[in-house]
C-alpha cells in the first residue's frame, strides 16, 4: 500500500464521492478510480459499495479507514517535524473553538498573537465540543477548546478558564429581579438552547438528568446572537457565560442557586507532536487567561 493510494482512498470515504475526491484532488476521475481499485486488487477485498450513484464503506473499507487515517496523520506530523527542523516553514496553528467563546473570549487573544507573532497562521474551526474531542483524536485539529469534566482519555488538557454558567433573561422577566434561580423553576421555562454536541446544550442536558425534570425547548439553534434576539423579545430564556451578557443592557445575567462554574481547557491528541507554531500558542494562551497563576502548576 503506498501512501498516494491511501490519501486517495480516504478522500472518497469522506467526500463519499469518487466526483468529489477528483475534483479535491485536481485528478481526473477516472484516475482516482483507477487508483482506488488498485488498492482493492493489492488488498483482494472490495472497499466501497457503489450502486446508484452512492459510494459507501464496505465494513473492511470502515476496518482499512481507521489505519489509514492514522498513518496519514503520522505522516503529517513526521513532515511538519521534519520541515521544522529544517526551517522549511514558519508555522500553522489549527484550533477548534466552541461558538461562545469564540464569539466573547477568543477574538482578542488571537489577533494579539497575531500581531505577536505574525509569521505564524491562524486557521481556527468553530464546532461544538464533542467535534473537537472527534477532530483532535483524528488529527484534523492540532489542539481545541472543551470543558474539562468529560475528556477522552486520548487526549492531554492543561486548564484555561474558569467561568460562570448564569441564566439569561430579558429585562421585565420575573427572574430578572431575583439574586437567584433553582434549577426547578429555570426548567419550567421554555428554553432557547444550542443543538446537541455543544458545551451549552450538554450541560443544560446533564443539569436536566440530575434534577429530574424534562426540557421544555422553544427554539434550538447555533446561533449566538439569533438566541440572544430571541430571548430579549420575551420567547423563551437561557444559559451563557456570564461574559457573553456583561455588557448587554437587554439581558440580565441571574446565577443558580447552587452557582455553576464551568473549567475550560486547551486540549490535544496524547502523544501527538506539537509544532514550535502549537506550543508558541500555548504559551501565549495560558499567559493571557483568566485563572490565576497557580492554576496547571
Amino acid at each position: 500500500m503506498d501512501l498516494r493510494k491511501l490519501h486517495i482512498f480516504s478522500l472518497v470515504a469522506k467526500l463519499g464521492s469518487f466526483t468529489g475526491a477528483a475534483k479535491s484532488l485536481h485528478m481526473a476521475q477516472p484516475a482516482v478510480s483507477i487508483a482506488v481499485r488498485k488498492l482493492e486488487a493489492e488488498l483482494e477485498l472490495e472497499l466501497f459499495h457503489r450502486q446508484d450513484k452512492q459510494v459507501l464503506l464496505t465494513a473492511e473499507g470502515e476496518a482499512l479507514l481507521r489505519h489509514t487515517n492514522r498513518i496519514l496523520d503520522d505522516v503529517r506530523q513526521a513532515h511538519l517535524e521534519m520541515d521544522e527542523l529544517r526551517g522549511l516553514r514558519k508555522g500553522e496553528v489549527r484550533i477548534g473553538i466552541p461558538s461562545m467563546l469564540g464569539s466573547y473570549y477568543f477574538p482578542e487573544i488571537l489577533m494579539a498573537f497575531k500581531l505577536e507573532f505574525p509569521d505564524l497562521q491562524l486557521t481556527v474551526i468553530e464546532a461544538g465540543a464533542r467535534d473537537i474531542q472527534k477532530r483532535l483524536a483524528s488529527g484534523e485539529l492540532d489542539m481545541g477548546i472543551i470543558v474539562g469534566d468529560e475528556v477522552s482519555d486520548r487526549l492531554e488538557t492543561q486548564a484555561l478558564l474558569r467561568e460562570e454558567m448564569v441564566v439569561c433573561v430579558p429585562d421585565g422577566h420575573p427572574f430578572a429581579d431575583k439574586d437567584a434561580v433553582g434549577f426547578s423553576e429555570f426548567f419550567d421555562e421554555q428554553l432557547v438552547l444550542f443543538k446537541e454536541g455543544y458545551f451549552h446544550r450538554e450541560f443544560i442536558d446533564r443539569l436536566c438528568a440530575s434534577s429530574g425534570r424534562q426540557l421544555q425547548i422553544a427554539f434550538e439553534t447555533n446561533l449566538i446572537h439569533l438566541i440572544r434576539s430571541i430571548v430579549k423579545k420575551g420567547f423563551g430564556i437561557t444559559t451563557f457565560l456570564r461574559m457573553v451578557v456583561t455588557d448587554d443592557s437587554e439581558l440580565v445575567a441571574v446565577p443558580f442557586e447552587q452557582p455553576v462554574w464551568l473549567e475550560l481547557c486547551i486540549a490535544w491528541k496524547k502523544g501527538a507532536y506539537l509544532s514550535h507554531a502549537d506550543r508558541c500558542f500555548v504559551k501565549f494562551l495560558l499567559k493571557h487567561n483568566r485563572l490565576d497563576n497557580s492554576v496547571g502548576q
